[in-house]
C-alpha cells in the first residue's frame, strides 16, 4: 500500500539549482530554508508515507512574496509552557535559521518605507554589538567584585583590620610605617583572632585559637555556600563549563543561565573560594559571564526569539569569562573557539574578541589586586631558556598527562561511589566533611593555608633581592653589587630545603583533596587547583635542576650555558610550564592554553617550552599488542580467544549505541530531507531489524548531482500496472520531463528563475 501511494505522487519542479547543487554542509542547510504551504493535518503523515492520495502541498524555495502561507507562520504558533522548546530538548537549527532569514527579509523590505523603519533596521543591525558590550561590562564588573570579596573573606579567617574593616591583610598594612622587610605582613592595624579573643600574639595558645577560628570560618563559609545553592539555585554548583558546552550544542536547560543562578553563583563562589576548599573561581566565571549574556539577550528581539542566534551571544560571553578569569582576551577567544562553541561564524569571532576586550578593560579599571594587572599571579622573567631544559619541560608534560588521567579516573570513580553512599543523599553533609578535613590539614602547612591564587603567585615569582619567601632563602656567595635582573644561581639554604619538604606534602594534599572536592554541591572550578598542582611540581623540579647546574656546572649539558656566576636556571619558569601541563592534562586544551599562559607571563620566548609540555601531555593511550590480524570487538565483554591469538582491538568506547536508521522502503526524498534537517553524516538502512547497508552524506550529494544531470527515469517494476503512473503527456500534448518520478512543471513567467514550486498531486489531477 505504501509503494502504491508513492507511485501515485508526482513532483513538478522548475529549478533544481538551489538544492541539487549543494556540495557542503552549509549549502545543505541553506537548501532546507524553504517556504511551504501545507494543507495536510499532520506533518507525520507525510513522513510516514500515510498521506492520502488527495493530499496537496506547495513548496517554494527562495521566499517568494507571492506565496500565501509561510513555513514560519506555522513555526511561530504559540506553544504552551515556557519558550518555544521544552526543557531538556534540542533546538531545531534549520527552523531557527529559517526564522532568522525571514526576519531579516521582513526588516529589509520595510526599511525604505519610513524613517522609523530605517531606525529599527539600524537597531537590529547593531543589536549584536550592543549585547556583547553589555555582556563584557557586566562580566568585568562581576569578576572584579568576586576577586575583591574573595580576597577579603579569605583573610577574614586569620584576622581583621581594625582601622578599616573592608581592607584585607595586604591593604591594611599598606599605610603602616611599622612593618619590617622580613615581616612585611605584620602591622599594628591588623589583628589576628588570637589577639582579639585571648590577647596573645605568640605562643601555643595563640596558635590553637587561630587554628580553631580558621576551621570555624571555613566551615561557616562552606555551609552557607551549599545551603544557598541547595535552596535557591541548584544549577549554581560545579564549574558550569560542561553544561555551557552542552547548551551551545543546541540543548535546552531552563534556568541554568537565569538571574537566580547568576545571583547565587556570584555569592556562593566567593564563599566557596574563601572557605579554603581545593577549587578555583576561574571556571565558574565562564558560567557567570554566560548568565550575563543570556539575560542581556532578552533585551533584544533578534536574540530573545531565536535560540540559534542566542548561542552566538553565549559564545562571546564565554570568551569574556576566560578573559577576566586569566587576564587573557586572546586566549578567551581561542578557548571559546576550541573548547566551547559548536557554531562559530566569523561575525561571532569578532564579537567574542570585542566582548573579551571590554571585559578585560573593565577589570583593569577596577584593579582588584592592586598591581595594575588583570590577574594576581602575573609574572615577567628576564632570563632566557636553554636547549637542554627541554628535557625537564617534557618530563613536566608527562607529569601533567599522568595527573589528568589519574584525576579523571579517580573523580569518576568517586562520583559513582557518591551515588551509592549517604553523600549523594546529603550534599550539605558532604561539603561540611570535605571542608573540615581540608581546613584541619591545610592550616599547619603555610603553602596549603594560602589562597590557591596566592600560592601560584609565589611559585611563579622569580627570586630577587626583595623577596623574603623561604623559597628564596639562598646562601649569598656573590657580591651584593649585582643588578636585580641578573642574580646568579646560588646554593640553596635551609629555608629552601624546608620549603621543598612542605611543597611535597602540599602536592600530595592538593592531589587527593581535588579529587574529592570537584563535584560537591558548591561552585567549583578545576583550573586553579590543576595549575597549583603543576606549579608545585614544576617549582620542585626547577630547584632540583638549578642546584644540579650549580654544583655540576662542568657537565657537558651545563658547560656551555651555566658558567660560574651566571644566571642559568629560573625555577619560576618550571612552575609556569608545570602549571600549563597539568591544566592541559585535565582540560585537554592545546592552542588556547598556550596563548593563555603566554598572556599571563607576557613573554614570547617561552612559547616553545609551553608547546613542548602541552604536546607531551596530549599523548593518547594506545592498546598494546594490536596487529593486523587482531579481532575487532564492539561488545562490552571480549569473547574468549585461543592463547596464541593476538590481543583484540576494543572499540566499545567509540561505538554509537543508537545510530539513526531508516527502512529499505523509505522514499529517497525523505532520506534527503532527513540528512538536510538533522545534519546527519551517515544513516543505516535496515529490513526487519537487519542492517542492509549505510547511506553517507557523500551518497546524498552524489544522488542530488545525478538529479541535476537529468538521469533517465527508472523503469517501473513488472508487477505494477502502468495505469498507476501519471500520464507521460501533459494537457498541451507535450511530453512531461521525468526524473525518478519527479516531474518538472513550468511556472508562471512573472516568477523569478531561481524560484521553484513543487506540487504533490495524485493521478486524478494530471
Amino acid at each position: 500500500m505504501e509503494s502504491e501511494q508513492l507511485f501515485h505522487r508526482g513532483y513538478y519542479r522548475n529549478s533544481y539549482n538551489s538544492i541539487t547543487s549543494a556540495s557542503s554542509d552549509e549549502e545543505l542547510l541553506d537548501g532546507a530554508g524553504v517556504i511551504m504551504d501545507f494543507q495536510t493535518s499532520e506533518d507525520d503523515n507525510l513522513l510516514d508515507g500515510d498521506a492520502s492520495i488527495g493530499t496537496h502541498y506547495t513548496m517554494t524555495n527562495g521566499g517568494s512574496i507571492n506565496s500565501s502561507t509561510h513555513l514560519l507562520d506555522l513555526l511561530d504558533e504559540p506553544i504552551p509552557g515556557v519558550g518555544t522548546y521544552d526543557d531538556f530538548h534540542t533546538i531545531d537549527w534549520v527552523r531557527e535559521k529559517c526564522k532568522d532569514r525571514e526576519r531579516h527579509r521582513r526588516i529589509n523590505s520595510k526599511k525604505k518605507e519610513s524613517a522609523w523603519e530605517m531606525t529599527k533596521s539600524l537597531y537590529d543591525a547593531w543589536s549584536g554589538w550592543l549585547v556583547v558590550t553589555l555582556t563584557g561590562l557586566a562580566s568585568g564588573a562581576l569578576a572584579g567584585l568576586i576577586d575583591i570579596a574573595a580576597d577579603w573573606m579569605t583573610d577574614l579567617k586569620e584576622g581583621i583590620c581594625l582601622s578599616a574593616l573592608w581592607f584585607n591583610h595586604e591593604q591594611c598594612c599598606w599605610g603602616s610605617n611599622e612593618t619590617t622587610f622580613e615581616e612585611r605582613d605584620k602591622c599594628p592595624q591588623w589583628k589576628t583572632w588570637a589577639e582579639l579573643i585571648i590577647g596573645q600574639a605568640e605562643g601555643p595558645g595563640s596558635y590553637i585559637m587561630n587554628y580553631i577560628m580558621y576551621i570555624f570560618w571555613a566551615l561557616s563559609f562552606a555551609f552557607l555556600a551549599v545551603s544557598l545553592v541547595k535552596v535557591f539555585a541548584p544549577y549554581a554548583c560545579g564549574s558550569g563549563i560542561p553544561e555551557i558546552k552542552t547548551i551551545l550544542s543546541g540543548f535546552i536547560i531552563r534556568g541554568y543561565l537565569g538571574k537566580w543562578t547568576l545571583m547565587i553563583k556570584t555569592i556562593t563562589l566567593v564563599l566557596a573560594v574563601a572557605s579554603g576548599l581545593s577549587l578555583g573561581k576561574e571556571g565558574p566565571l565562564v558560567h557567570v559571564a554566560c548568565c550575563c549574556g543570556n539575560i542581556f539577550s532578552y533585551l533584544f528581539p533578534k536574540y530573545s526569539t531565536n535560540e540559534a542566534k542566542k548561542r552566538e551571544v553565549l559564545s562571546a560571553a564565554s570568551a569574556a569569562g576566560v578573559s577576566v578569569a586569566f587576564g587573557a582576551p586572546i586566549g578567551g577567544v581561542l578557548f571559546s573557539l576550541e573548547e566551547v562553541s559548536y557554531y562559530f561564524p566569523l561575525k561571532t569571532l569578532w564579537r567574542s574578541f570585542f566582548a573579551a576586550l571590554v571585559a578585560a578593560f573593565v577589570l583593569r579599571s577596577i584593579n582588584p589586586f592592586g598591581n595594575s594587572r588583570l590577574v594576581l599571579f602575573y609574572v615577567e622573567y628576564h632570563t632566557p631558556w636553554y636547549l637542554f631544559e627541554l628535557l625537564p619541560f617534557i618530563l613536566l608534560g608527562v607529569f601533567g598527562g599522568l595527573w589528568g588521567a589519574f584525576f579523571i579516573r579517580a573523580n569518576i570513580a568517586w562520583c559513582r561511589r557518591r551515588k551509592s553512599t549517604k553523600f549523594g543523599k546529603y550534599p550539605v553533609l558532604e561539603v561540611i566533611i570535605v571542608a573540615a578535613i581540608t581546613a584541619v590539614i591545610a592550616f599547619p602547612n603555610p603553602y596549603t593555608r594560602l589562597n590557591t591564587s596566592e600560592l601560584i603567585k609565589e611559585l611563579f615569582t622569580d627570586c630577587g633581592p626583595l623577596e623574603s619567601s623561604s623559597l628564596c632563602d639562598y646562601r649569598n656567595d656573590m657580591n651584593a653589587s649585582k643588578i636585580v635582573d641578573d642574580i646568579p644561581d646560588r646554593p640553596a639554604g635551609t629555608g629552601v630545603y624546608s620549603a621543598i619538604w612542605q611543597l611535597c606534602l602540599a602536592l600530595i594534599f592538593k592531589i587527593i583533596m581535588t579529587v574529592f572536592t570537584f563535584g560537591i554541591k558548591v561552585p567549583s572550578g578545576l583550573f586553579i587547583p590543576s595549575m597549583a598542582i603543576g606549579a608545585i611540581a614544576g617549582r620542585i623540579v626547577g630547584i632540583a635542576v638549578e642546584q644540579l647546574a650549580y654544583y655540576h656546572h662542568d657537565w657537558f649539558i651545563f658547560k656551555e650555558w651555566c658558567e660560574v656566576g651566571a644566571d642559568c636556571i629560573t625555577p619560576g619558569l618550571y612552575a609556569m610550564v608545570g602549571a600549563a601541563a597539568c591544566l592541559g592534562g585535565v582540560t585537554r586544551m592545546t592552542v588556547s592554553l598556550v596563548v593563555i599562559v603566554f598572556e599571563l607571563t607576557g613573554g614570547l620566548e617561552y612559547i616553545v617550552p609551553l608547546m613542548a609540555a602541552v604536546m607531551t601531555k596530549s599523548a593518547r593511550k594506545k592498546q598494546e599488542g594490536i596487529v593486523g590480524s587482531s579481532r575487532v570487538c564492539f561488545a562490552q565483554h571480549t569473547p574468549s580467544l585461543p592463547a596464541e591469538s593476538p590481543r583484540p582491538l576494543k572499540l566499545r568506547s567509540i561505538l554509537d549505541m543508537s545510530p539513526f536508521t531508516v527502512t529499505d522502503h523509505t522514499p529517497m526524498e525523505i532520506v534527503v530531507d532527513i540528512f538536510r534537517k538533522l545534519g546527519l553524516r551517515q544513516c543505516l538502512v535496515t529490513h526487519n531489524g537487519i542492517v542492509l547497508g549505510i547511506i553517507t552524506k557523500k551518497n546524498i550529494l552524489e544522488h542530488l548531482e545525478q538529479l541535476k544531470q537529468h538521469v533517465e527515469p527508472l523503469a517501473p517494476p513488472w508487477h505494477y500496472n502502468k495505469k498507476r503512473y501519471p500520464p507521460s503527456y501533459g494537457p498541451d500534448g507535450k511530453p512531461r520531463p521525468r526524473l525518478n518520478n519527479v516531474q518538472l512543471k513550468p511556472i508562471a513567467e512573472e516568477r523569478e528563475e531561481t524560484e521553484e514550486e513543487v506540487h504533490l498531486l495524485n493521478s486524478t489531477t494530471l
